[in-house]
């Protein structure tokens, strides 16, 4: 009997399901959709029962018409930072707040302002950002006072999952450490900050290893899934530590750049290293031996195409990228296209930045708006690399996953603005598969956890740089680097 093990990803708009097994053959996987809520404008939030009915229905997919008593063990990850708050009886008080949810923006001032006194409170001051968890626990303290009253718990985005399936809470030191609630240096939550908000100590959940087990699935849950008491389900991590699992990130120490709705830019860095910018990840396979990841984000990635394709455009699906768009066309190209849509939080910490075109003539076409799109999406990950001071050329590549690496033209345009050869990853590989991997790894009883990828890194296809469009490429991130003072001169808001 083969043994069988589950990788699960809670993404913003879907969750991914992976069955693989022992020899890490996927034989299976899903995709569940699910649709968020906005209640107003710039606010974000989920039911959360619809991820739970969503895993249900996908986890009894994939073991369809298989021998169920193979599954060993499962592994969830899936979008960090996401805010559930529970009560006494372990039900949700009110809906997810998510991690794009924008309510917290004229509140970030005044949290850096009362943080910046505590320990790591300069580091807290300068990472806290709308969807924060922090900001988001100080948002019902003030708005949702009697909801605020009930919290007995809360947990951080797939944190929700792992109690549902076993009825033990707890988080890992990436969903810790990215919540602006925890001292990464001293490696605990922040009693200041809890003094601040006015929460229990009892609210927070234990912090463990990813690889920790929570808990076995419980009598109910195995019998609504058709599955044993015996399997058993890790802590699990954010997406990001996943996805670097599932590359190669964390045990090769190389940049990927993840092109999901938010775009992410990880890479491993040294403990001591202090990045002017850029949002710290501390990570543990096994409570002995602690990662720390770098990310920088483009809020608006594959919103934003979405946003284009979808909404302006009509167009089905994102097939029309790799059709409707004509590089040799694109050298004529003057558009500039700048990509945050929704506010931007690693370098500018500016909830209320928004996008804009620069260079339209009457010469125009859909065609060159949508390239002008993908390029001003790619020109935001050179900005990143350039100002955390990552020098990517000295990986000699950049490997690419998530929905957008799927596009050919996507990962050309990238070449030409980064000047390196963009390289896209199996398929198969991101979140949900590192987690398959971990629990496979972890059930084999096997110690030495930067083995865990080793002969399962395939690159798909390798994008070389176009070097006249690298050097038009170039011309026009001169351009789009001071699009940002302009804007806030031209908007009245430059300080």
């Amino acid at each position: 009997m083969k043994r069988l093990y589950l990788g699960i990803d809670l993404g913003t708009s879907a969750m991914k399901i992976v069955l693989m097994d022992e020899q890490k053959q996927v034989l299976a996987q899903t995709t569940e959709e699910y649709q968020l809520s906005s209640p107003q404008a710039g606010w974000s939030e989920i039911d959360q029962e619809l991820w739970f009915e969503r895993m249900v229905q996908g986890i009894r997919k994939v073991l369809e018409g298989r021998d169920a008593s193979g599954l060993r063990s499962i592994g969830l990850t899936g979008q960090m930072h996401t805010l559930l708050v529970l009560d006494g009886a372990g039900r949700c008080i009110r809906p997810a707040l998510m991690w794009n949810d924008l309510r917290t923006k004229d509140l970030i001032v005044e949290l850096k302002e009362n943080m910046r006194s505590f320990e790591d409170g300069e580091y807290f001051s300068r990472i806290i950002s709308t969807g924060s968890p922090a900001a988001n626990l100080y948002w019902m303290k003030k708005y949702e006072p009697e909801n605020f009253s009930r919290i007995e718990k809360f947990l951080i985005g797939a944190d929700y999952l792992v109690y549902r399936l076993t009825g033990c809470y707890g988080t890992d030191y990436c969903e810790a450490s990215t919540s602006c609630l925890y001292e990464i240096r001293n490696r605990r939550w922040s009693a200041q900050m809890r003094e601040f908000l006015g929460l229990k100590e009892s609210a927070y959940p234990d912090v463990h290893e990813s690889a920790h087990v929570s808990g076995t699935v419980t009598p109910e849950m195995a019998e609504l899934l058709g599955i044993s008491t015996e399997v058993t389900v890790l802590t699990g991590t954010g997406d990001n530590p996943a996805m670097a699992i599932s590359t190669g990130c964390l045990g090769k120490g190389y940049p990927v750049i993840s092109l999901g709705t938010s775009g992410v830019l990880v890479i491993p860095v040294e403990p001591d290293r202090d990045n002017p910018y850029g949002k710290k990840i501390l990570f543990s396979f096994d409570n002995q031996k602690y990662y720390n990841l770098v990310q920088g984000v483009v809020q608006s990635n594959g919103s934003t195409m979405e946003w284009w394709l979808r909404k302006v455009l009509k167009k089905k699906d994102f097939s029309y990228i790799d059709k409707g768009i004509d590089l040799e066309r694109a050298k004529r190209n003057s558009v500039i296209f700048y990509p945050h849509l929704a506010g931007e939080k690693t370098l500018y910490a500016d909830p209320a930045l928004r996008g804009s075109f620069l260079g339209i003539s009457a010469d125009s076409e859909q065609e060159d708006l949508t390239y002008s799109v993908l390029e001003g999406l790619c020109f935001g990950f050179r900005e990143l690399s350039e100002k955390m001071e990552l020098p990517l050329a000295q990986y000699g590549s950049v490997k690419v996953v998530g929905g957008g690496s799927k596009s050919s033209v996507w990962l050309q345009i990238m070449a030409n603005v980064l000047n390196l050869p963009i390289e896209r990853m199996d398929g198969m590989i991101g979140a949900a598969y590192g987690m398959a991997l971990l629990t496979a790894h972890r059930d084999g009883k096997a110690t030495d956890y930067t083995r865990i990828v080793e002969k399962t890194i395939h690159v798909e296809e390798c994008f070389q740089p176009d070097p006249e469009m690298a050097a038009i490429c170039n011309k026009k991130y001169q351009i789009y680097k001071r699009i940002y003072t302009g804007m806030k001169y031209i908007t009245g808001t430059t300080s």
